[in-house]
Protein backbone atom coordinates (compact mmCIF):
# COMPACT_ATOMS: atom_id res chain seq x y z
CA UNK A 1 0.00 0.00 0.00
CA UNK A 2 2.48 2.19 1.00
CA UNK A 3 4.97 1.78 -2.45
CA UNK A 4 1.86 2.71 -4.05
CA UNK A 5 1.41 5.47 -2.61
CA UNK A 6 4.81 6.98 -3.26
CA UNK A 7 4.78 6.07 -6.66
CA UNK A 8 1.79 7.58 -7.29
CA UNK A 9 3.50 11.08 -5.75
CA UNK A 10 6.53 10.29 -8.06
CA UNK A 11 4.12 10.76 -10.45
CA UNK A 12 2.45 13.44 -10.13
CA UNK A 13 5.26 15.26 -9.16
CA UNK A 14 7.23 14.13 -12.34
CA UNK A 15 4.25 15.57 -14.14
CA UNK A 16 4.10 18.99 -12.55
CA UNK A 17 7.93 19.17 -13.17
CA UNK A 18 7.66 18.60 -16.73
CA UNK A 19 4.49 20.95 -17.15
CA UNK A 20 6.36 23.93 -15.35
CA UNK A 21 8.95 22.60 -17.61
CA UNK A 22 6.62 22.54 -20.92
CA UNK A 23 5.31 25.86 -20.26
CA UNK A 24 8.63 27.88 -19.47
CA UNK A 25 10.03 26.60 -22.88
CA UNK A 26 6.97 27.80 -24.40
CA UNK A 27 6.48 31.25 -23.05
CA UNK A 28 10.14 32.35 -23.12
CA UNK A 29 11.42 29.93 -26.01
CA UNK A 30 14.24 28.96 -23.96
CA UNK A 31 14.50 25.75 -21.41
CA UNK A 32 16.17 25.84 -18.03
CA UNK A 33 19.57 24.45 -17.11
CA UNK A 34 22.74 23.02 -18.82
CA UNK A 35 21.64 19.91 -19.23
CA UNK A 36 18.57 20.60 -21.15
CA UNK A 37 19.59 23.50 -22.95
CA UNK A 38 22.75 21.10 -24.96
CA UNK A 39 20.04 18.75 -25.98
CA UNK A 40 17.34 20.70 -27.28
CA UNK A 41 17.48 23.00 -30.07
CA UNK A 42 14.01 23.85 -30.86
CA UNK A 43 12.45 24.86 -27.26
CA UNK A 44 9.15 26.05 -27.83
CA UNK A 45 8.22 22.93 -30.15
CA UNK A 46 9.64 20.77 -27.06
CA UNK A 47 7.53 22.75 -24.85
CA UNK A 48 4.33 22.42 -26.53
CA UNK A 49 5.17 18.55 -27.12
CA UNK A 50 5.48 17.90 -23.02
CA UNK A 51 2.59 19.84 -23.00
CA UNK A 52 0.40 17.86 -24.91
CA UNK A 53 1.66 14.66 -24.25
CA UNK A 54 0.51 15.97 -20.36
CA UNK A 55 -2.65 16.57 -22.01
CA UNK A 56 -2.57 13.13 -23.63
CA UNK A 57 -2.62 11.60 -20.09
CA UNK A 58 -5.56 13.66 -19.05
CA UNK A 59 -7.70 12.82 -21.78
CA UNK A 60 -6.89 9.25 -22.14
CA UNK A 61 -6.04 9.56 -26.04
CA UNK A 62 -2.63 7.69 -27.28
CA UNK A 63 -2.95 9.87 -30.97
CA UNK A 64 -2.27 12.93 -28.78
CA UNK A 65 0.30 11.03 -26.94
CA UNK A 66 2.21 10.46 -30.21
CA UNK A 67 1.71 13.63 -31.54
CA UNK A 68 2.91 15.18 -28.40
CA UNK A 69 6.02 12.83 -28.13
CA UNK A 70 6.86 13.96 -32.27
CA UNK A 71 6.86 17.32 -31.19
CA UNK A 72 9.23 16.52 -28.44
CA UNK A 73 11.57 14.44 -30.87
CA UNK A 74 11.15 17.74 -32.99
CA UNK A 75 12.62 19.95 -30.66
CA UNK A 76 15.69 17.67 -30.35
CA UNK A 77 16.82 17.07 -33.74
CA UNK A 78 15.47 20.45 -35.60
CA UNK A 79 18.08 23.07 -36.49
CA UNK A 80 17.17 26.54 -35.30
CA UNK A 81 15.87 28.98 -37.78
CA UNK A 82 18.69 31.74 -37.29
Amino acid sequence: MFTFLVLALVLVATAVILAVLGIHALLLGRVPGRWLQRRVRQPRLWGAGVLVMLASLNRQSVSLLAIGIGLVALGHVAKPMR
